[in-house]
């Protein structure tokens, strides 16, 4: 599974977004190379996300937000063509799940927003963050800001919600596009880093509850 290539499921050109890029010579561009080549490895997943020994956790989970959004980018901007206003005109994970949209300009209160504008907005946002050289620096020597573990547990837990959205309302997409075992492996990876370094709260996690006891999980 870890050797299916993105290239082969995903077409690069629907990534929703610009895939954000580590600076080759830098501390988090070697940790990223370090972390795809245990992940290709074919090394079991709880221990592909454990901080390599003398590493910093505050960079291993910035590597990690980051990997982790151009990922889930990749798969909703493959999926977006069947993800509509009309298709899903309320952001949720089944009957059972609403999410609204909040952010500190725009939308001050819990808005509800269709799928697609959520996803834009959520998209747009996280963006914005990983940008900003105030939340994650990648200057040698500038340090973390102390929310830092803060805003990445909010980042993380609203992409989370995309892997809801998708495998509850788009699941058959996925498996007509060949995409399952990629999908799979993409959440599973995701699931077991949050979990590793406790970065969501266990009751966002229960729309997907039952899968992950279908893992083992």
């Amino acid at each position: 599974v870890m050797a299916l290539c993105l290239k082969q499921v995903f077409n690069k050109d629907k990534t929703f977004r610009p895939r954000k890029k580590f600076e080759p010579g830098t501390q988090r561009f070697e940790l990223y190379k370090k972390a795809q080549a245990s992940l290709k490895s074919g090394l079991d997943l709880k221990a592909v996300v454990q901080l390599p020994p003398g590493e910093s956790i505050n960079d291993w989970i910035a590597v990690h937000v980051v990997d982790f959004f151009n990922r889930i980018n990749l798969i909703y901007g493959t999926m977006s063509e069947y993800c509509t206003e009309r298709s899903c005109p309320i952001m949720s994970g089944g009957l059972k799940y609403e999410y609204r949209w909040q952010d500190d300009s725009k939308y001050k209160k819990p808005t509800k927003l269709s799928a697609p504008q959520y996803m834009c907005m959520l998209m747009d946002w996280i963006e914005m963050l990983i940008n900003n050289e105030d939340i994650f620096p990648t200057r040698i020597g500038v340090p973390f800001p102390r929310q830092f573990q803060q805003v990445c547990t909010k980042i993380l837990t609203r992409l989370f919600r995309v892997f809801v959205h998708v495998y509850i309302h788009h699941f058959d997409s996925i498996i007509n596009m060949g995409a399952e075992a990629h999908v799979n492996t993409c959440y599973k990876h995701f699931y077991y880093f949050i979990r590793e370094f406790s970065l969501i709260d266990h009751r966002e996690l229960e729309p997907l509850v039952r899968m992950l006891q279908g893992w083992g999980g």
